[in-house]
């Protein structure tokens, strides 16, 4: 069987034609047509392949803006920002407590609402009073709840016929110190294809949102998992897209390592102001927020050209470009770092994004190098791992193909 694996990313969309039986089969890319139609890109990056099945994930238009609402800041608030993370979104706004008013949720515009709080019989009155804010507000940005099992269904009741669109699902965090983030990173899924692909309005018919699957991150995220169970060792993921930096973690459980709010051996950050192209600016800005740099006039001109024209294509090896990719793993790995995995026991370091795929590989290695040596960064460096590339970039194609073709999904990691 024959399955084109589609990831329609915000600068690129990048294709990979797989086998099922029998592996990697062709790979292909076309500039995201995020002007006009996406569908535009997609079908010019397949163009001429013959197969079975397309499955899509994407990223485009920004990806999954996600706000979270919980019980206190440094328990549920918290648990229920890593599961937004892993489930492949940007999460751009934490609100913890009773809240006083919608105005800063309003002001994030979140595509989607993770609302959690208390533990399975435990508190009840700050996720009952967050949600009766809601429905008062006859609030229209879907709401995923994922709090206290004891007032699910009343809360769920309320939001419902207040118009509010919900969807119910187990508790991120049943018990003190124990994480759960499965039933809610399906639910936020749900959401993300029901909601906000067709919201983007990135296409004029709805075929494109009935081909997405699920958010790039997500998609890739899964693939990460898979490969981490394959090896059964820790491995890092940096991802440097024209967009986003996102760092991706599969690391084995220890109990002494664990967290009140529950540890995620397997998280993702995503990081909004670093990126290659809509966000160069940013790299710029934060590296001197940092003090990696002094900036200077011309890098930061070059970043703003970058941001304004994101189909910019630079020369391979340009110094420029080399630079900001640089800056942006340094500072993305420095913060997924400082959210709390410890990374001194992974052996394997994938780097991934176009900057990466498509530069010589001295560069490539230059640019994962400064990130894994960045002694300046506050953080424990892994000892000694393998560093590789991905690029034929598998990882959202098996993240893709994972859940029902998990053999092929193996095969693919593991053969190229």
């Amino acid at each position: 069987m024959l399955v084109a694996c589609v990831d329609v990313g915000s600068t690129y969309t990048k294709a990979a034609l797989v086998d099922t039986g029998g592996g990697l089969v062709a790979t292909a890319s076309h500039p995201t047509t995020i002007g006009t139609d996406v569908l535009r890109g997609l079908e010019a990056a397949v163009d001429g392949w013959a197969y079975d099945e397309i499955r899509v994930c994407s990223s485009a238009g920004g990806g999954l803006r996600l706000a979270v609402l919980g019980y206190e800041a440094l328990v549920t608030a918290t648990a229920g920002h890593k599961v937004g993370l892993s489930a492949g979104a940007k999460v751009v706004h934490v609100g913890a407590g009773p809240l006083a008013s919608l105005k800063d949720l309003r002001a994030a515009r979140p595509d989607v609402v993770l609302l959690v709080g208390g533990t399975d019989g435990g508190d009840e009155e700050t996720i009952t009073h967050n949600a009766g804010l809601l429905a008062r507000a006859r609030f229209r940005v879907p709401v995923v709840l994922a709090g206290n099992a004891e007032v699910r269904e009343a809360l769920h009741s309320l939001l419902s016929s207040a118009g509010v669109p919900v969807v119910s699902t187990a508790n991120v965090l049943p018990r003190i110190g124990v994480l759960e983030p499965g039933p809610a990173r399906a639910a936020i899924r749900e959401v993300f294809l029901k909601h906000v692909i067709g919201g983007k309005k990135l296409s004029r018919g709805p075929r494109f949102a009935s081909l997405v699957r699920m958010a790039t991150p997500d998609a890739v995220l899964r693939g990460v998992e898979v490969l981490g169970d394959t090896l059964g060792a820790d491995l890092l993921v940096l991802d440097v897209g024209g967009a986003t930096t996102d760092v991706y973690s599969v690391l084995t459980p220890d109990a002494a390592r664990a967290e009140v709010a529950g540890t995620l051996w397997r998280s993702r950050t995503v990081e909004g102001d670093l990126g290659m192209r809509w966000s160069a600016p940013g790299v710029v800005e934060a590296a001197a927020a940092e003090r990696m740099i002094q900036p200077s006039p011309s890098l930061l001109d070059g970043a703003c050209a970058r941001a304004a024209d994101p189909a910019f294509l630079a020369p391979p090896g340009d110094p420029d470009e080399v630079e900001i990719a640089t800056l942006a793993a340094k500072i993305a790995l420095r913060r997924h770092a400082r959210s709390g995995p410890d990374l001194r026991d992974v052996r394997l370091v994938i780097g991934s994004g176009g900057i990466l795929r498509h530069s010589p590989p001295e560069a490539a290695r230059q640019i994962l190098a400064a990130a894994l040596t960045d002694t300046a960064g506050g953080w424990a460096l892994p000892r000694a791992p393998r560093v590789a590339v991905d690029s034929a970039y598998v990882l959202a194609a098996a993240g893709l193909l994972a859940d029902d073709h998990p053999d092929a999904a193996v095969a693919l990691l593991t053969s190229v």
